[in-house]
């Protein structure tokens, strides 16, 4: 027993007022005074939280998961702050994370999907109790230098509930050289702007942090194709807190080798966006985050009301088809300076490179957009989804080119 837990005897005491006679039949009062030994209860031991715990869920990952674990850990985080659960891998992922981490940080589940895997690792590691922040990441990240010291020094006092930091692409395909610059203009411009007024629309899965006292208000067993998205608008509709955007702290992640493997991953991503949008209502209730979404859908319906329906009306009163080619350079030349400022930003040249290519990727994404609408808004198909991992069969394994930006 330590001194600060020694329950220490206390003496109490209490006052009766009496009569009493004197010998001469005077009467008198006097206080009679009582003393008691009191044993208090020993003193329950003061529980110290740490700051942050990284959990990755994943499936299969033996190619990717110490890679991520290492990064992890040059980022500062500390090897005892840093579980992971396997979610029923059939590869050697459990061993690979047991050999950096311990099995005593290392959970295996039965098929649980990422939230069911999730869930139970907050429990089993008990992961409220111990830290004020949980940092949930795919196990294909690797994380930037100094991520998480950078996270340290922004996690203070009580004002925020959820912070994001930035995520990029690992250097790469043609695919990856697309999406960098994609990623980093709407980053640096679209949530800079929604992180001012507290309508971060999403929070991306590699790169989000809560406070593990908002856990217990959050649903992750959510029937959902982007349980991030999910939790995204749970937060926002339940009022959670505040959402901190660190910009510094970069996070790098794999994406799609193949057209296929790209097509089906924004067909999950549009799919689960309209999918949210219905669940919660967007566009219904007067907060923020129904401006935001509310936002980026009438830029969309825009761009595509201009394209087909504003440009060939003008075309046929008027008969100038010098209209589309003006156009086209005038989109062409804005693409360009955003795509030339993105590869300054991310010291990357070969965000340049997928401007020959860059309509095609945007177009897919706009047909799969507009195809995901109709199969969930309209047929409202994609109610229920199964307990999977759509990164099964992704994964590779990083060669001296990805991991670049972290030397």
């Amino acid at each position: 027993m330590t001194e600060a837990t020694r329950p220490r005897t206390l003496i109490r005491s209490t006052r009766r007022l009496i009569e009493k006679s004197s010998l001469d039949g005077h009467k008198f009062y006097t206080y009679q005074v009582s003393y008691v030994r009191v044993l208090p209860k020993p003193l329950r031991p003061r529980i110290y939280k740490k700051k942050l715990a990284l959990l990755l869920p994943g499936h299969n990952e033996e190619l990717i998961i110490q890679t991520t674990i290492k990064s992890a850990i040059a980022a500062g985080q500390a090897r005892e702050d840093i579980y992971v659960v396997n979610d029923a891998s059939t590869d050697k992922t459990r061993l690979k994370a047991t050999e950096l981490l311990g099995k005593d940080h290392v959970l295996t589940v039965k098929r649980s999907g990422k939230a069911g895997a999730v869930i139970k690792a907050i429990k089993k590691f008990d992961i409220e109790s111990r830290y004020y922040w949980l940092h949930i990441a795919d196990a294909d990240s690797v994380f930037g230098k100094d991520y998480f010291r950078i996270y340290r020094r922004k996690l203070t006092g009580d004002k925020y509930a959820v912070a994001v930091g930035f995520v990029q692409s690992l250097r790469g395909n043609w695919i990856s050289h697309y999406r960098s610059f994609t990623y980093t203009y709407s980053q640096h411009i679209i949530r800079r702007a929604q992180s001012w007024f507290n309508m971060i629309s999403v929070f991306p899965g590699p790169i989000t942090c809560f406070r593990t006292a908002i856990i217990k208000d959050l649903d992750f067993n959510v029937d959902s194709l982007t349980e991030d998205f999910d939790i995204t608008l749970q937060v926002h509709r339940k009022k959670l807190g505040k959402i901190m955007f660190i910009p510094e702290a970069v996070n790098y992640t794999q994406d799609p080798q193949t057209l296929k493997d790209f097509c089906k991953q924004t067909a999950r991503w549009q799919r689960g966006f309209f999918q949210g949008v219905v669940k919660y209502r967007i566009g219904i209730k007067p907060q923020a985050i129904d401006f935001s979404i509310g936002l980026q859908l009438l830029e969309m319906a825009f761009y595509l009301f201009q394209m087909f329906i504003l440009v060939p009306l003008v075309i046929l009163t008027t008969g100038k088809w010098i209209v589309i080619p003006v156009i086209l350079i005038l989109d062409f030349f804005i693409v360009s300076l955003l795509a030339f400022f993105s590869a300054l930003a991310i010291r990357r040249l070969s965000a340049l490179a997928s401007l020959p290519y860059f309509y095609f990727l945007r177009w897919l994404e706009l047909s799969i957009f507009c195809m995901a609408f109709v199969e969930v808004v309209i047929l409202r198909r994609f109610k229920q989804t199964s307990k999977g991992w759509s990164t099964e069969g992704r994964r590779y394994a990083l060669n001296e080119l990805a991991l670049k930006d972290m030397a």
